[in-house]
């Protein structure tokens, strides 16, 4: 009888053996393979059994959770969908994450290490951390203020602080509310249809995901690399400038949309936006200095992130001579995103400084005890400060005696440069209106507000510029930053 036992225990231990060597198996060899079986649902629905941490503006959620009482039991809201969605992005059970909701979605779904109050404690206890919160910097009187300014209209508008690279306003118009992809039935998949579906591409961030051709906002960088040069030594001296100007080794007449660019000053044709002289201006300064300074401003730099990244703004350096001219004025290969040209603005009013822009002011804790914090940025210099106070000169000119009167606020320092950029097959297309700016109060030490705008439509080609179409809403944005 006892041998029976022993014969028992001895095959009761080699299966307990190969019950663990199995196990042991299929946790270190197979565990992978099985975590990413569509068919284990465990982390889907974990993922969904609690609330989803907050993307807040100026310390108030624009983001909140639903508890639906399904299978995957909260979903994610927008209350103020539209407004924000350039910076929240979705957060969809059926089609992922995009922009902040992506980029800090391990914080804001509770899988984030550092939420952690122990090393390996949910690994033991099987628990899930409260999300965690999402601090920006947008303003949120200025991002209401460019929201309406676009609202009929279709564009986008960037806004940052000059002295410290905060994203203060980032709107992308027409918008769409991203309350509608949250679940994971029908109404999300008609909606997700429908908004890919929409030739005016509602979902696209056009405040950092297109390019445009930045027309004549971009002869601030043609001024400051020609000043910086040394081509350029009086900004009231005249210009040997035709009118109209033959584009080197071609026989095509570059002209102007003013009158009195023939030989104008600098400072007259930054006012009255010559093509002529600031095409010509950028062939003397050449390529090689071109580049430097476009690049210095932030273009050809296809790794910006915000946290999420930021398309490539582009100054082709591969050109002629009459390529150069045009491209010196915002055309040809010349593409700008509208972050990218606030970013020139906020150079010339920093002092020719250039700060990294950020969205992401702080991630704290669902308790509010802080995670991270965004920190000093990298600075890097895209004029000398010489050439920036000149600047400031020139773009002060155009709103006060130019272009961009629109965009004047009494009691302030304003300066702007407006832009009307061609596109399409023969320039075809209904011209891309511009206007980039920034403002100072009458009390402040410095500039406040850096904006862009650019509006992609109107009625008839007549009808759209960058000082009727954009400036007023560059002018309601700056306002929105100033007031006390």
């Amino acid at each position: 009888m006892t041998r029976h036992i022993r014969h028992a225990a001895v095959f009761c231990a080699l299966l307990l053996v190969a019950l663990l060597v199995n196990a042991a198996r299929v946790q270190v060899l197979h565990a992978d393979a099985y975590d990413s079986n569509p068919a284990n649902r465990r982390d889907t629905i974990a993922r969904y059994q609690q609330p989803r941490g907050d993307i807040l503006v100026d310390g108030r959620p624009v983001t909140g959770s639903r508890d639906t009482g399904e299978h995957l039991r909260y979903e994610r809201t927008y209350p103020l969908g539209p407004l924000y969605a350039p910076v929240t992005g979705f957060a969809s059970q059926e089609y992922g994450t995009t922009q902040l909701e992506h980029t800090e979605d391990r914080l804001l779904s509770g899988v984030a290490p550092v939420l952690a109050p122990l090393p390996l404690w949910n690994e033991f206890t099987r628990s899930r951390n409260a999300g965690g919160d999402v601090v920006t910097t947008i303003d949120p009187a200025a991002q209401r203020a460019a929201y309406e300014g676009l609202r009929s209209r279709k564009g986008a508008v960037a806004a940052v602080e000059p002295s410290t690279g905060r994203i203060l306003a980032l709107v992308s118009v027409p918008s769409y509310d991203p309350a509608l992809l949250s679940g994971n039935g029908a109404t999300a998949r008609d909606a997700w249809a429908r908004l890919n579906a929409d030739p005016d591409r509602p979902m696209l961030n056009r405040a950092v995901q297109r390019t445009y051709p930045p027309g004549s906002t971009f002869k601030v960088v043609t001024a400051a690399a020609a000043l910086d040069a040394g081509v350029v030594k009086d900004l009231d001296e005249r210009t040997d400038s035709p009118d109209p100007y033959t584009l080197p080794g071609t026989r095509t007449r570059l002209v102007n949309g003013a009158k009195g660019c023939a030989d104008a000053t600098v400072r007259e044709a930054f006012v009255l936006s010559c093509n002529t002289v600031f095409a010509k201006l950028g062939v003397a300064t050449g390529v090689d200095r071109m580049r430097e300074t476009a690049e210095s401003f932030g273009f050809n730099d296809g790794d910006v992130r915000i946290p999420f990244r930021v398309a490539g703004s582009t100054f082709d350096t591969s050109v002629d001579r009459a390529q150069l001219a045009l491209s010196s004025i915002g055309q040809y290969n010349t593409r700008a995103t509208p972050l990218q040209m606030a970013m020139v603005a906020a150079a010339v009013a920093g002092g020719g400084q250039v700060r990294e822009p950020y969205l992401v002011e702080r991630t704290t804790r669902a308790g509010g005890g802080t995670v991270s914090t965004a920190g000093s940025r990298p600075v890097r210099r895209a004029m000398f400060p010489a050439t920036a106070i000149r600047m400031r000169e020139l773009m002060r000119g155009v709103v006060e005696d130019g272009t961009g009167k629109k965009a004047a606020i009494p009691g302030a320092v304003v300066g702007g440069k407006t832009g009307t950029a061609q596109h399409g097959l023969g320039n075809s297309g209904t011209p891309y209106a511009w206007f980039i700016s920034w403002a100072q109060g009458g009390e402040d030490m410095e500039a406040k507000v850096a904006v862009a705008v650019v509006v992609e439509d109107a009625a008839n080609r007549r009808t759209i510029s960058g000082g009727g179409t954009a400036a007023p809403i560059a002018r309601a944005v700056m306002e929105a930053v100033l007031k006390p």
